[in-house]
């Protein structure tokens, strides 16, 4: 893995990241069954259905926005799960801990 030399810092404002948290973040948290940590980040696990992959796609179009130095890797598989990884550069999973909750 190349590093990055992205500042690990969110392009939202504090009201909108809050916001964020109660809303978009709050819905996916909700969601998750089972967290395994990585290397690099987290993977978490959703049901399969297709809203959930909605879900997560629309999670994704946004936050990469915002935080531009996430990976984001969606597994779907037919036992009817829907993995997520978000991983990144050295300090993502203090990120994800400390800044998306999750």
């Amino acid at each position: 893995m190349q590093a990055s030399n992205k500042p690990l810092s969110c392009k939202l404002t504090t009201p909108e990241i809050q916001e964020r948290k109660k809303t978009v973040i709050a819905a996916l948290k909700s969601q998750i069954r089972e967290k395994r940590e990585l290397e690099n980040g987290y993977s978490y696990q959703f049901e399969g259905s297709d809203s959930t992959l909605d879900m997560l796609t629309s999670f994704i179009k946004t936050e990469r926005l915002c935080c531009d130095f996430f990976d984001f890797t969606i597994h779907v598989n037919n036992e009817g799960f829907t993995w997520l990884d978000i991983t990144g550069p050295e300090g993502t999973k203090d990120f994800i801990i400390s800044e998306l909750e999750l």
